[in-house]
């Protein structure tokens, strides 16, 4: 192991020598890691590396093979996420542990309920206490607010406020801002500094290097599940934490080349669509996508981009408009129809649209065409060309998978985004419909998707790429469309587009005002 890292402060948190095996899989492998009062301490690795692993074993959601946890120098033996509560560790999840129909404090309070007696909740002393919390961050948030009327940057809040709430000291966050804008992100970081000046102990997991630069004070590297380095931002740069994490030198920006579009194969027609609530968040949108070129869609998350997305793919209805796919009508055809047709398809919320976690990953990567041949002749499955399917899609993305028929919920969220990437880009698509396709990904992996999404427009396929990350929007992209109010408000060439400008564009939609919203809800 390598390191430039010099720490005299006694550690808040030590996890020395753990190992995890599962069958088939070495996850970690005699891992120490450390984290001091005051310090944000960044773990990094590929998807698969050991990082989740590791904090479940912390935080009581697994049982280590060998090894010790010292909190203030003290052994401990955590258990359950009760035992990491008590010892004041909480964990914010990637996928947020909220339940969505529940207000903000139910969510907060659930197993910390306040008492007025043997039988009556204290909600008044409650709700007190999370504004409280809230003011002290500058958010202004309604304990009685269900949490599914709230956007995702503040769902974030939520699972901050309920570590607080439980009187954490160590914070450990898990690619928390995979989900968030920029400019949330920038908010969620200026709560991350306080909090370290307030003397607390936070692990921040991610996959996005220029962060993990900004906002960390040490970072540890693993590597198939053992550490290979540490490093302090002074002394490294994102190239080299890449070729730590990947064990090689990573492409950091992709070479996209020349594109030639040719006939147009996705064609939108003053489209118009509704949300679940009713409201009409897509509001006579025009644009058309053509054969071998990429068309990026930028815009700050909750403008209409995601129902513009299911419109386009078959899982929701357009109000008015008309969608065509290759010269034909599709407007009311179903996913199945328009699969059948070449539209191949990555969603942004995997687990709704993307996977079924319970099924082993054979059949996650049929679950498209489970029903036509090879796969399948009438009601009898071919177990072989199934086998054969799932075996190619994790030898040809590198899905690190004991097996291909283990249940995919037990894969790392990056992972599960792999599986879906090469379950879609597999065959010979009209149009892929890319919403948030490297979300939760290692930068090696970026680098692989990145490349085969060049390649399938080289080959003549109609790219729809819907991206919260704006330079790989300005990265890949042949030209970018702005939307802003459900409204496409500009298209520019990708190969000149000005990156403050298509920012300012996101946010006021040109007019000069702000965007942003002001309140706590989508």
């Amino acid at each position: 192991m390598t390191s430039d890292v010099q720490v005299t402060q006694a550690p808040a948190l030590e996890m020395r020598g753990i190992t995890k095996r599962y069958p088939g899989v070495l996850a970690n492998a005699g891992i120490s890691l450390d984290v001091r009062p005051g310090e944000i301490h960044a773990l990094l690795g590929e998807n698969g590396a050991g990082k989740t692993t590791l904090m479940n074993i912390l935080y009581g959601l697994a049982r280590p093979d060998a090894g010790e946890i010292l909190v203030d120098g003290t052994p401990v033996e955590i258990t359950s996420p009760h035992d990491a509560i008590a010892h004041r560790i909480s964990m914010v999840h990637q996928h947020f542990m909220l339940v969505p129909v529940l207000s903000v404090s139910d969510n907060i309070l659930l197993g910390e309920e306040p008492m007025a007696g043997p039988i009556f909740l204290d909600r008044a002393r409650a709700h007190r206490r999370i504004r409280e919390l809230g003011k002290t961050f500058g958010w202004e948030i309604d304990p009685d607010q269900r949490v599914e009327s709230l956007s995702v940057g503040w769902q974030q809040r939520v699972e901050i406020l309920k570590a607080l709430y439980r009187n954490a000291r160590i914070l450990v966050l898990d690619e928390p801002t995979a989900v968030l804008t920029p400019q949330e992100t920038k908010e969620i970081f200026a709560v991350l500094r306080r909090l370290r000046a307030e003397g607390y102990a936070i692990i921040f997991i991610s996959h996005k290097l220029h962060e993990v630069l900004e906002i960390a004070d040490r970072i540890t590297v693993i590597r198939r599940g053992k550490v290979v380095g540490s490093r302090t931002p002074a002394a490294t740069n994102e190239e080299d934490l890449a070729e730590m994490m990947v064990g090689r030198e990573v492409n950091l920006t992709a070479d996209r080349g020349t594109s030639h579009p040719g006939e147009v194969i996705l064609r939108v027609e003053q489209v118009r669509v509704k949300d679940d609530r009713r409201s009409e968040v897509v509001q006579g949108v025009d644009l058309e996508v053509r054969s071998g070129e990429i068309l990026g869609i930028a815009g700050v998350a909750g403008n209409g981009q995601d129902e513009l997305v299911e419109a386009i793919v078959g899982l929701r209805r357009p109000s008015s408009g008309r969608i065509e796919l290759a010269g034909r009508d599709v407007t009311h055809a179903g996913p199945r129809q328009r699969h059948r047709l070449g539209v191949g398809f990555v969603p942004a919320d995997r687990h709704r649209f993307g996977l079924v976690l319970s099924f082993p990953l054979t059949d996650n990567f049929i679950l498209t065409d489970y029903y036509e041949p090879p796969y399948a002749r009438g009601i009898i499955r071919n177990e072989a060309a199934i086998d054969a399917r799932a075996r190619r899609g994790i030898r040809d993305y590198d899905v690190r998978t004991p097996s291909a028929t283990v249940t995919t919920g037990t894969l790392s969220g990056g992972n599960q985004q792999k599986l879906i990437v090469a379950r879609e880009f597999d065959g010979e698509q009209r149009l892929l419909v890319l919403d948030q396709p490297t979300r939760g990904l290692d930068v090696g992996s970026i680098e692989f998707i990145h490349g085969q999404t060049i390649a399938k427009r080289d080959a003549g396929t109609a790219i729809l790429l819907v991206s919260a990350e704006l330079d790989e929007v300005l990265e890949l992209s042949d030209r970018i469309a702005v939307i802003y109010r459900g409204q496409i408000v500009a298209v520019r060439d990708g190969r000149t587009a000005d990156k403050n400008e298509i920012g300012i564009l996101m946010a006021t939609g040109g007019s000069g005002a702000s965007g942003s919203p002001s309140s706590p809800a989508a």
